[in-house]
């Protein structure tokens, strides 16, 4: 079994960060700086990864500018409700989206009433990829995907499965499965991971569609069985779980993972995306920063405005 992982573990580089993020970088010309507080809109509950990047991210700008930088929680719709926050706002730097899949993908399609369109924001880097994983509370006896179909097909309805939201990507994972095996599962959708990770951990729920963190330290620790990630690789920090491609003949071309990222107000200007771009450089090149993303199972994927909007 892999060396177990923690929030606080991943969360403890927020110290560290600050001692070499203030050096000045000589040579480069004055970047755009913030004047107030920064805030960096998390839309989803506190204790999923969208949560954990936003906190991290946030240190990192705080010692890099000077200037206080702050993670609101605004959770609800599936991530759509703190993403309406942000398009909302002036596009003066001083308020950052962190996005995810959810709100700033899928919602497009299955949203008929959404409030925000893609073009009322600039992408300006993704941050991490990162598979999901499936994973069951002890007390129902599933350990493989296997076992969870034949514990479906013998009895229907009985099991509920639980995602961080209407619409987010551990939900589609959950949605596509059920496509692809013919099986059915009532959905009990959370206000992000951290809610639908302690409902699982309590036995509310029986299966957890989740991305890898938070849910591989409560695995580790064995309050959880993991049935399987959902890229067409095992992870490398989960080497003895098994991906879905090689657990059933029906899900032999599955692959879903996440990401998160990073948008701006669309009226943002230029000097801004690209002084947050470069900063978001910094800080995913920082080896403290790699430690920490892999230790959540996740992979850095920094790219330019152009490359995340593409």
């Amino acid at each position: 079994m892999t060396e177990g992982i923690s929030r606080r573990r991943v969360l403890s580089t927020a110290a560290a960060l600050s001692a070499t993020a203030a050096i000045p970088r000589l040579g480069q010309a004055a970047d755009w700086r913030p004047t107030e507080t920064v805030r960096l809109i998390v839309p989803a509950a506190a204790g999923g990864s969208t949560d954990v990047m936003g906190r991290m991210l946030a240190a990192h700008l705080q010692s890099a500018w000077g200037q206080s930088a702050i993670v609101e929680n605004r959770s609800g719709g599936g991530g759509t409700i703190g993403t309406a926050e942000v398009v909302r706002q002036k596009g003066d730097g001083h308020t950052i989206l962190v996005g995810n899949p959810g709100p700033n993908a899928i919602a497009y399609s299955i949203f008929r009433n959404l409030s925000y369109k893609a073009d009322q924001l600039q992408a300006v880097s993704n941050l991490i990829r990162i598979p999901n994983i499936v994973s069951a509370h002890p007390s129902v006896g599933i350990k493989s995907i296997p076992e969870l179909i034949a514990y479906i097909k013998a009895h229907p309805d009985k099991l509920t499965y639980g995602s961080s939201g209407v619409g987010q990507s551990p939900h589609l994972t959950g949605a596509w499965f059920l496509q692809l095996t013919g099986l059915k599962m009532v959905h009990v959708p959370f206000r992000g991971a951290g809610p639908a990770l302690q409902a699982a951990l309590g036995g509310d729920i029986q299966i957890l569609f989740d991305n890898l963190y938070p849910t591989l330290p409560q695995v580790q620790d064995g309050k959880l069985n993991a049935l399987a990630v959902t890229t067409p690789e095992r992870s490398a920090s989960a080497p003895d779980i098994p991906t879905m491609r090689e657990s059933a003949p029906e899900l032999a071309k599955f692959d879903v993972s996440s990401w998160f990222g990073i948008f701006l107000p669309k009226s943002a200007p230029a000097p801004i995306v690209d002084t947050l771009n470069k900063e978001i450089k910094v800080f995913l090149e920082r080896e403290d920063t790699k430690r920490n993303i892999a230790a959540m199972g996740a992979r850095t994927d920094y790219g330019t405005p152009q490359q995340f909007s593409d």
